[in-house]
């Protein structure tokens, strides 16, 4: 096996992802600047989901400047949708939009005298490919089309990292700090009420019974095991970087180091950076 999920139990290091680069045109989303100087690893927008050239541009650079390891957050083509709404795209379709959403980030990467190290899937995409195992195949194709050197970020027990691993990718699972959970460690649709969570006093203490644990309290009550090597705060929910630096507090303080999972490389810089 390749993935590098382990027991979370005594587990002394994690670490923190935030989805970013994910302002179009004129209109902004999170603040990409606040979330860079907390998280050890950026999900950056491609452009089909959300994201221009340039606001991406500017996002890779904050990521190298403050040695964060940048990832390619691959969607559907969706920008209307946010690439929230689930498509059934044919293979030929959906392997070429992945290597194209990873190569334009690639290039902009270079650019920017950065690298590109993992890929992490977004929204209606990430949710389908965790069941479904021809779009999942379909993925993981694409990035060994690209790099097979390139992480795949995905959740943890779901069918794309299985696929990942047999197809020979090194694979990541993660944990959502503000996502509720059911009982079986599956995340609440965001259709149900309460599968957002916005507490960061209540999120951090989550995260760390996560880390230290290797369970999560679900929306019932009920006590859900959950493995992880990285937990996720979306940029675009409300108070995001408020909850990303709480957690972030709270698990230093109990001597977890939040760090990224490139080992060797873990930053956005091609000679590797000091966070």
């Amino acid at each position: 096996m390749n993935s590098t999920t382990a027991s979370a139990a005594g587990l002394r290091r994690i670490d923190l992802n935030s989805d970013l680069g994910e302002g179009f045109g004129r209109w902004s989303l999170g603040d990409d600047a606040a979330m860079l100087s907390i998280v050890s690893s950026a999900n950056v927008a491609c452009g089909f989901h959300a994201g221009d050239p340039a606001a991406i541009l500017d996002t890779v650079r904050a990521a190298r400047d403050n040695g964060v390891a940048i990832g390619a957050h691959v969607a559907y083509r969706d920008l209307a949708g946010f690439g929230r709404r689930n498509m059934d795209v044919d293979s030929r379709d959906l392997i070429a939009d992945v290597v194209y959403q990873i190569g334009a980030l690639k290039g902009l990467a270079a650019a920017a005298g950065a690298t590109v190290s993992y890929v992490k899937p977004h929204g209606a995409l990430y949710n389908t490919i965790a069941h479904d195992e021809r779009q999942a195949t379909d993925v993981v194709k694409a990035i060994r089309e690209v790099d097979p050197s390139l992480v795949l970020m995905g959740l943890a027990g779901s069918t794309v990292l299985r696929i990942g691993e047999e197809a020979g990718l090194r694979c990541v699972a993660e944990a959502f700090a503000d996502r509720a959970y059911t009982p079986e460690g599956v995340l609440v649709s965001r259709r149900e009420a309460g599968s957002v969570l916005h507490d960061a006093e209540q999120v951090a203490e989550r995260m760390l019974q996560l880390v230290t644990e290797g369970t999560v309290t679900a929306i019932d009550g009920s006590v859900a095991r959950v493995q992880a090597d990285s937990i996720c705060v979306h940029g675009d929910t409300e108070g995001s970087v408020a909850m990303a630096r709480r957690v972030r507090e709270v698990l230093t303080e109990a001597g977890i180091e939040i760090r990224s999972f490139i080992e060797g490389h873990n930053s956005g810089t091609a000679n590797g950076g000091n966070k």
